[in-house]
């Protein structure tokens, strides 16, 4: 099974302390400039999944959108959620720590985007 979103150890490190503080987590990649455009990290349920929202998969336990007019944009894009120094202007709740997600892509391999083909993404809210 290909994964449409992955997370890199210094990122999951960064979940596990957020969710020991928040709880239970969830990310959202909307489109926007600026921070809009930034994955965001929310206590789960904080915000509303719409049912054009697309379900990309987990990360570090915590469930992973994205806005269906980015999907539309990046469903040929493979992403990885990573964490930089610096502070993001949002409300994503990394913000206070000193350090902001964000988002690495590549695309995939031909092999990969046959197999995903095979798999339609999933809409709307997935967790519970």
């Amino acid at each position: 099974m290909v994964h449409r979103v992955d997370i890199t150890p210094a990122a999951q490190t960064l979940v596990e302390r957020l969710h020991g503080r928040y709880g239970p987590l969830m990310f959202h990649q909307s489109g926007g400039c600026c921070d809009g455009s930034s994955p965001m990290c929310y206590p789960r349920d904080e915000l509303l999944v719409g049912d054009a929202d697309v379900f990309l998969g987990w990360v570090a336990d915590e469930p992973f959108y994205i806005s269906a007019a980015q999907f539309e944009y990046w469903e040929h894009t493979h992403l990885t959620l990573d964490v930089v120094p610096g502070r993001g202007a949002g409300f994503s709740l990394e913000a206070p720590e000193g350090y902001r997600f964000i988002i690495r892509s590549r695309l995939y391999s031909d092999a990969e985007w046959e197999a995903l083909r095979q798999q339609p993404a999933l809409r709307g809210r997935q967790h519970s």
